[in-house]
């Protein structure tokens, strides 16, 4: 046999390896799916007559501290603080936490919420950087913010952990506002299951486009730009089909650094967030399985589809490859940290299911994705493989992921239905089709060169540039029937 006809050969083998992952990925994909409609669905059903009003004023309603780290936010940040400050829930705090930022904004907060310097004593349960100084509001008692020297955001964040004074603690990027109920929403599994809940997250959701108006989306609306569109697309398919259906399983693995709500005693036991990694939320749900798993006790990590928090998503190449370059960079040096975890039975489920799903698809299948394409075009273009596999591969790769990212966005259309107008539905719908054709190529792609970066130990974080959130005047605005405002529902302390 020639030297050419062992090449083909190879060549063959490996097109059809690359068949076989997409056929694999995707039906793990479709499974998932399946588990998350029938919860989505239940979970649609049993709150549709939940009483947030009783949950709210209930003297067992969990307190919880809202920690907001804060670096370089200063055009996103007062909303952010003004959509906390106005959220329904009984017992809160507001914790800012300014990490060394360069620009306005702790001088923007200091003069919003009349912030005067003070000595509050508290306990360090967790090393951090130093403290600056702490402000607290003469306006608004809940209100806290803290001035810090520059140690990432995993270092603000625990100092926010030492600075608490409730049991539960609710983090949440500066750049983002949620939604009136979104606390009520997010604390019901730990009232329902106090002593086994220690974690949970909400869907994240791309305020692009959005209005917002006094720290609330007033009107929903896709953005104009391209690229936002596809991300929305993304989110969609990723919280509504992925977190869902891999909560069900009990191997949640990833609560976004947007919105996540966790209990302050497991995190300090563990030593807070880690400093060794890129995706610090990431890392911390990760090592609270390990810790549960090695303290032999029932726990919970969960996902719920409801709570929304909207956040600011990139709007060029070049930011979204900083962001996913940091994101996969992260989930690299994550699960080397916890390898042992890898096909390990004494992490049930996340050791024996998620781990080995993250390493095989979600950490090295960038490569087979981004190679296997180039590939297989390749030889189909030389003659190597003949037009049904090429027929085949199309349909594996591309029909089958067009149909996942739609069912995605009919499971968001008969659920919560946050896009009102037919023409963003449509929108979605197109744009569910198109980003088969280069957009999930090119995220594989900047995961690539992202695995690259990690092995020659590369952390650069990356400037994200913030446009800030779009307001309209009152008498135009349009607010969705799903977001119209709860009456005004709030504890005595903001009175």
């Amino acid at each position: 046999m020639s030297a050419m006809a062992i090449l083909q050969d190879v060549i063959v083998a490996f097109n059809v390896f690359v068949l076989f992952y997409f056929v694999v990925l995707n039906s793990i994909y479709l499974l998932l799916f399946l588990i998350s409609l029938v919860e989505v669905l239940k979970f649609v059903r049993r709150t549709f007559f939940s009483d947030y009003r009783q949950l709210m004023q209930s003297d067992m309603t969990w307190p919880i501290s809202v920690l907001i780290p804060v670096h370089d936010e200063e055009e996103s940040v007062l909303e952010t603080v003004r959509s906390m400050l106005t959220v329904n829930y009984g017992e809160f705090e507001i914790v800012v936490i300014n990490d060394g930022s360069k620009d306005a904004s702790l001088r923007r907060l200091i003069d919003a919420y009349e912030l005067r310097r003070v000595d509050r004593p508290y306990k360090r349960e967790i090393p951090t950087g130093i403290v600056r100084g702490v402000y607290a509001s003469l306006v608004h008692p809940n209100l806290t913010v803290i001035d810090k020297e520059k140690g990432g955001k995993a270092d603000a964040l625990n100092v926010g952990i030492n600075v608490a004074r409730y049991p539960l603690f609710c983090s949440i990027d500066g750049d983002s506002v949620i939604e009136d109920n979104a606390l009520l929403r997010v604390v019901k599994p730990f009232m329902e299951r106090p002593t086994e809940t220690v974690a949970a997250g909400g869907i994240v959701r791309i305020v692009n486009g959005c209005e917002v108006k006094d720290g609330r989306v007033t009107r929903i609306t896709l953005s104009d730009r391209v690229l936002p569109i596809l991300q929305v697309v993304e989110y969609l398919r990723a919280f509504l089909t992925g977190r869902v259906g891999w909560s069900n399983l009990r191997s949640l693995l990833i609560i976004s650094g947007a919105f996540g709500l966790y209990k302050k005693r497991e995190v300090v036991e563990i030593g807070g967030y880690a400093h060794d990694t890129d995706t610090e939320d990431l890392e911390l749900v990760v090592r609270l399985h390990a810790h549960m798993r090695r303290k032999k006790v029932k726990y919970r990590v969960v996902f719920v589809p409801d709570p929304v928090c909207w956040t600011e998503a990139p709007e060029t190449f070049r930011v979204l490859a900083r962001q996913r370059n940091r994101w996969h960079r992260g989930l690299l040096q994550t699960l080397w940290l916890h390898k042992r975890m890898l096909f390990n039975p004494r992490y049930g489920t996340v050791g024996l299911i998620a781990f080995p799903y993250f390493v095989l698809f979600e950490l090295l299948g960038p490569f087979i994705e981004t190679f296997g394409c180039v590939a297989v075009i390749g030889s189909y273009v030389l003659g190597i493989l003949d037009v049904q596999f090429f027929v085949m591969f199309l349909a594996v790769a591309v029909l089958y992921g067009m149909f996942l990212s739609i069912a995605a966005i009919r499971l968001e259309e008969i659920s919560f239905r946050r896009y009102p107008a037919w023409i963003d539905l449509m929108k979605l719908l197109a744009y569910s089709v198109l980003e088969n054709f280069g957009y999930r190529q090119i995220l594989s792609a900047m995961k690539v060169k992202a695995f690259w970066d990690a092995i020659r130990r590369r952390r650069a974080w990356g400037r994200m540039q913030h446009r800030g959130f779009r307001e309209r005047a009152p008498e135009t605005e349009a607010v969705s029937p799903t977001m119209k405002k709860a009456p005004a529902l709030r504890s005595s302390m903001h009175e």
